[in-house]
C-alpha cells in the first residue's frame, strides 16, 4: 500500500510541476488590432479575440488546479512517509515547486503540453461559466511595457524584426533623435548656399543660371550672404520673361522682402515650430556674432523629423557641394579660397 501512495505522490508532484510552470500568454497584438482585424472578417482575429477572453478564466483554473495539487501532495506525502518526513516533503514541495517549475527544460515541456490542451481547456470554461465565475480569482499577469527611456524604446524599434518596415523604423528613430539634433547639424553651409545680388537683372543669363542651380529658394543679398535682403522663389520666376529688356526686373523688384532668422544652435522642433508659426519656408541660419553661417529650410527638417528625402517640386539637384563648385558668383567662399 505505501509504494502506491509513493507512485501517486511521485505523479502529484511531477502534475504540480507541469502546471504551475504553464504559461497562458496574451497575443501580442492589441485589442484594438484584433477587433479591427475581425471586423474585416479576419477568422483568426475572431478566434484570438475569443481566446484573449477567456485568458483570464483559463488562468484561474490554473491556480485552483496548483493550490488543489499541493494540498494532494501533501495528503499523500504524509500517508506515504508518515508525518515528520511526509510534512518535511511537502514543505519542500510548497516552497520550491514554483522555483522548480520555471527550470527552462521543464516550463519548455510544461508549455508544450498547455498548447495541446488550450482549446479543451478554452471550451471547458465556456462551458461552464458558473463554475469558473466561483472560482475566479485573479487575471493573468500581464508583461510589464512601460518605457524608462528614450534609449529604451530605440533599443526595442532596432529589434522590431519584421513587423516594422525599413522605412518605419527609419523614421521612428529619426523622430526619436529630432528633438537633440541642432539647426548646424542639417543646415545647408554657407560656402554651398547660392546667392543673387539685388541688382541683377534678370535676364536670359540670370535666370539659366537659377535653373541651373536647381533650388526652389534663392537668398537675395546686398554686397555679401552676410547681408541677406530677401528671398527669390523660383515659381515666381517662371512668368519672367527674360528676353524683353523694356520689362526686365531686379531680383530686388521680384523678391519676398521678409527674410526670417535663425540661431545655429537652435533644437530643431522649436525650429520647425518657427516655421509652422511663420508660414515660411527658408530661414536665414547665423551665429551668436549675428554672421550668417548657412540657411535652413523647412523640406531640411522635415526630412530629419522622417529620416528620408523629400523632393521639391522645384529643385532638381541633390549634392548640394557640386552645386556650389558651379555658383558663377563665386561670393559665398572664404576669402582664403582659391580655385585650382
Amino acid at each position: 500500500m505505501e509504494s502506491i501512495y509513493i507512485i501517486l505522490h511521485l505523479i502529484a508532484v511531477v502534475s504540480l510541476l507541469v502546471i504551475a510552470g504553464m504559461r497562458p500568454a496574451h497575443t501580442r497584438i492589441s485589442q484594438f488590432e484584433l477587433a479591427r482585424r475581425a471586423k474585416g472578417g479576419d477568422a483568426e482575429a475572431r478566434a484570438e479575440l475569443r481566446r484573449e477572453s477567456l485568458l483570464s478564466d483559463v488562468y484561474s483554473v490554473q491556480r485552483v488546479s496548483v493550490a488543489s495539487l499541493l494540498v494532494v501532495v501533501s495528503l499523500l506525502g504524509v500517508m506515504a512517509y508518515y508525518w515528520v518526513i511526509g510534512l518535511v516533503i511537502a514543505l519542500l514541495v510548497a516552497l520550491e515547486s514554483n522555483v522548480i517549475s520555471h527550470f527552462p527544460p521543464l516550463q519548455r515541456q510544461s508549455q508544450k503540453i498547455y498548447e495541446k490542451i488550450e482549446p479543451w481547456l478554452l471550451r471547458i470554461v465556456e462551458r461552464f461559466p458558473s463554475f469558473v465565475k466561483l472560482i475566479q480569482s485573479v487575471s493573468p499577469p500581464v508583461e510589464d511595457t512601460t518605457l524608462n527611456s528614450k534609449e529604451e524604446l530605440r533599443h526595442m524599434v532596432e529589434q522590431s524584426g519584421t513587423i516594422l518596415t525599413d522605412e518605419e523604423r527609419m523614421t521612428i528613430l529619426s523622430s526619436l533623435k529630432f528633438k537633440n539634433r541642432q539647426v548646424k547639424e542639417i543646415m545647408t553651409p554657407k560656402a554651398v548656399v547660392y546667392t543673387i545680388k539685388k541688382t541683377e537683372i534678370l535676364g536670359p543669363i540670370v535666370l539659366s543660371d537659377i535653373h541651373k542651380a536647381g533650388f526652389s529658394r534663392v537668398p537675395v543679398v546686398d554686397k555679401d550672404i552676410d547681408h541677406v535682403i530677401g528671398i527669390l522663389y523660383a515659381q515666381n520666376l517662371l512668368t519672367i520673361d527674360g528676353s524683353k529688356k523694356r520689362h526686365a526686373r531686379t531680383a530686388e523688384s521680384a523678391m519676398e522682402s521678409k527674410v526670417f532668422y535663425i540661431k545655429e544652435n537652435q533644437p530643431l522642433d522649436q525650429a520647425l515650430a518657427a516655421f509652422l508659426k511663420t508660414h515660411h519656408h527658408m530661414f536665414v541660419v547665423v551665429n551668436e556674432f549675428r554672421e550668417t553661417v548657412g540657411v535652413l529650410t523647412l523640406e531640411d527638417v522635415m526630412e530629419a523629423l522622417l529620416g528620408r528625402k523629400i523632393w521639391d517640386e522645384f529643385d532638381s539637384h541633390d549634392d548640394l557641394r557640386a552645386v556650389a563648385e558651379r555658383n558663377p558668383n563665386h561670393n559665398n567662399r572664404p576669402k582664403s579660397y582659391k580655385d585650382v
